[in-house]
């Protein structure tokens, strides 16, 4: 999205600025504030997407369902809902938080360096998906189990934030349990 920005962090998480997004991640990205949202369906099955070769950081891998930054004045949740219809074209319900706490630091094979405090969350779909080609290549439902167990056995094939996520048992916990609410 044109004109997006990052919100820049101190070493105590507190807002220290802004920083034009794609101007911020580079070879020695500054820390800054994201999230990470997991996307399920009324079945429980997760949607993973595949980045768009276009992407500076992490082209064409496979991660989980959307990913963004909030924009000064916008809660996390008005942030998640915007970046779903930007990225997927759809529409989301009971968004939750899964591991509030998440921050890392990955760099990627091409030198950029992702460097955020990254609330993670989870949330329903309740439209059909529609991406955007300039985000999205490719997308899947799959099973959680079946994601939770690739995402250990091959990390290689998926984003460093998407394998960090899972890898955090209270988030996998928190997963497991949002899937169990959607199938009742």
């Amino acid at each position: 999205m044109a004109g997006e920005h990052v919100i820049l962090l101190d070493e105590q998480d507190q807002p220290a600025g802004m920083l034009e997004k794609y101007a911020a991640h580079t070879l020695d990205t500054p820390l800054h504030l994201a999230f990470s949202c997991w996307l399920f369906n009324q079945q429980g099955q997760l949607l993973v997407t595949r980045r768009s070769l276009g992407k500076k950081a992490w082209p064409g891998v496979w991660t989980n369902s959307v990913c963004g930054h909030p924009q000064q004045g916008e809660t996390f949740e008005q942030a998640v809902t915007r970046r779903c219809r930007f990225e997927l074209g759809v529409e989301i319900a009971d968004i939750a938080p899964v591991h509030p706490a998440f921050r890392y630091r990955a760099v990627a094979p091409n030198g950029i360096v992702e460097n955020e405090v990254c609330p993670v969350y989870a949330a329903r779909v309740v439209s059909e998906v529609q991406p955007n080609d300039d985000e999205v290549m490719d997308y899947q439902w799959v099973d959680l189990a079946t994601m939770l167990s690739a995402l250990a056995a091959t990390p290689w094939a998926f984003s460093p934030w998407m394998v960090l996520e899972a890898e955090n048992r209270d988030a996998r916990q928190a997963l497991t349990d949002f899937v169990a609410r959607l199938r009742g």
